[in-house]
């Protein structure tokens, strides 16, 4: 159980939603206690109550209840010395507040949920002179390629705000399973998230959900394959895994939409991964525009040049 505590505002906190502060602040916290305590009056700003949208500002004094919270490990991470320097070789890009990284496939951005160490974790402890370091946006567990991520509060929220006002470019690579016969697909069907019984949240086609937008082009077809690239338009999420869902050509691999995981013969190629890259992305930066590329690797690029040049008899049999 905690005491009564009161924190002031920084230079570098300003700007954020309360609710989001508290979450990032109260660790192993619930997401429903942190808003119970904000509605019912607990959590208070300069005395006053607020809503949990409240936008805190330089200054501000909150004052939080006494919590009862879950126990965390508060011991540092310590990376393997081969495992950090992995990580540090997928950064393409440090300076002006914005690290953008090549993030691997199989890798979660945060932990939680029975997973210990994220890359936000584990890019604080690679960084520890950094008293701020946050993600800009996030993509999912088994999808590799660009990953934004913000050590100066000014860029997370500079880079935030244009990915709100739709002044971000943002593209993707996607082997799906099936044949796509036009050039190019425009789907804006909006996505409903939703828990199963277990818990365990998806996402679904739903004319309540919010609205979303990505176009599907077709660069290459073969053995009822097809290599796409895919801009979204909006970042829902599983948006890209839950669109190729509804055209029936799920994204190869994706053991919760797809109506057929990998074949036991690209399992016995080797292919047994998510083949879904945010391959690039493009934003407004300073007084210009910054534009990261990233390649394929591994089982992705390999499949992906059987594809484009028909070679994959080999291997579907």
């Amino acid at each position: 159980m905690t005491d009564v505590q009161k924190w002031q505002i920084s230079a570098d906190q300003g700007g954020q939603r309360l609710d989001n502060y508290l979450l990032s602040r109260l660790k192993g916290a619930p997401r429903t206690l942190v808003y119970r305590i904000i509605r019912s009056g607990e959590v208070r700003v300069n005395r006053g109550r607020v809503r949990p949208d409240y936008r805190i500002q330089v200054g501000d004094e909150i004052r939080i209840p006494p919590l009862r919270l879950a126990l965390r490990d508060d011991t540092p991470v310590h990376l393997g010395a081969d495992f950090s320097k992995h990580l540090n070789e997928r950064i393409i890009h440090e300076a002006d507040g914005l690290i953008v990284l090549n993030k691997p496939h199989g890798m979660a951005v945060h932990g939680g949920s029975g997973i210990h160490l994220g890359v936000i974790e584990a890019m604080r402890s690679l960084r520890p002179d950094y008293r701020f370091l946050e993600l800009v946006h996030r993509i999912d567990r088994d999808t590799s390629g660009l990953l934004l991520m913000a050590y100066q509060r000014s860029a997370l929220l500079r880079a935030q705000e244009a990915l709100r006002q739709g002044e971000v470019v943002k593209k993707y690579l996607a082997i799906l399973n099936g044949v796509q016969l036009q050039p190019s697909i425009c789907v804006e069907h909006p996505l409903h998230k939703y828990n199963l019984a277990s818990g365990e949240m998806r996402v679904r086609v739903d004319a309540q959900g919010k609205p979303a937008h990505s176009e599907f082009e077709r660069i290459w077809s073969c053995q009822g394959l097809s290599g796409v690239s895919v801009r979204i338009f909006t970042g829902r999420t599983h948006q890209i895994r839950v669109h190729a869902l509804s055209l029936g050509m799920p994204v190869l691999g994706d053991e919760k939409y797809g109506n057929a995981t990998i074949s036991p013969s690209w399992q016995r190629s080797g292919f047994g991964r998510l083949f879904l890259h945010a391959s690039a992305i493009e934003l407004p930066w300073q007084d210009g525009t910054l534009l990261f590329e990233v390649p394929l690797d591994g089982a992705m690029q390999e499949l992906w040049n059987k594809g484009q040049t028909g070679q994959m008899s080999d291997l579907n049999q």
